[in-house]
């Protein structure tokens, strides 16, 4: 193998094995849980990275399913996703995900700058109530419930709240050990295809860990609860702002 392979074949770790295949990534039957409870505007203020800004101390709390997913296979994600905005472009930033596959732990860091970290949630129907959890370990963090189905969404709006920008901080280290890519990433998801939503009473509880703080955005009031189906494209970002610039 000579250079020019070497640049030819270079995508991702291992070079003759890489952990994903290359992009976009279409999703089939993707189900969320999205709770979005107000939280302490100081906290929030805290673990933000400017220039992104908030209008509302407000987050979103997600368990996601997602069984059919290219080069992904069938894996469940749990996470905190922020409300913001960056230069006038309205959006929402990811702060925290927590999912047990490996190809999109390593595609998610790597391409995008996904937080992504090992952990355990789930996300079913237990009778009349759709309950996401999440571990990491063997500790529980997160428990989300709402009634199953109880209001019909409009799903043209719902298409379009899925279709809004999405920013994400990506770190990569220099050998030294110092930042040698530090910028935040935008993409959007397209090809959406909603297949159902609904809305209904739900709830969330939040436990402290020392490695795993979801608590550390505190939930003083859920705000909503809603369920979602629907089949996705996740494409490939672009560079929205660079802190080493």
């Amino acid at each position: 193998m000579n250079e020019h392979d070497v640049r030819r074949m270079a995508f991702a770790m291992p070079l003759t094995s890489p952990a994903f295949p290359p992009g976009p990534y279409r999703f089939i039957n993707r189900e969320y849980l999205i709770i979005s409870y107000r939280t302490d505007p100081f906290l929030l203020r805290q673990v933000l990275p400017a220039p992104l800004q908030f209008v509302e101390p407000i987050v979103k709390f997600e368990f996601i399913n997602m069984p059919d997913t290219t080069g992904f296979g069938s894996y469940c994600e749990s996470g905190q996703v922020i409300p913001v905005s960056l230069n006038g472009v309205v959006g929402s930033y990811a702060h925290s995900m927590y999912l047990h596959n490996h190809p999109p732990i390593a595609g998610g860091r790597e391409l995008w700058g996904f937080p992504k970290k090992w952990g355990s949630p789930e996300l079913r129907v237990q009778k009349d109530t759709l309950v996401g959890t999440l571990n990491y370990g063997d500790i529980r963090i997160a428990t989300g419930t709402m009634g199953f189905k109880h209001i019909l969404m409009d799903g043209e709006a719902v298409k379009e709240s899925l279709g809004t920008p999405c920013f994400l901080l990506k770190i990569i280290p220099h050998v030294d050990g110092t930042a040698r890519i530090c910028e935040l990433v935008q993409y959007r998801l397209d090809d959406i295809t909603v297949k159902g939503a609904w809305s209904g009473p739900g709830s969330l509880e939040l436990h402290q860990h020392a490695l795993a703080p979801v608590a550390q955005l505190p939930v003083l009031e859920v705000l909503s609860a809603v369920h979602i189906l629907a089949d996705l494209t996740l494409p490939l970002g672009t560079v929205a702002y660079d802190y080493l610039g």
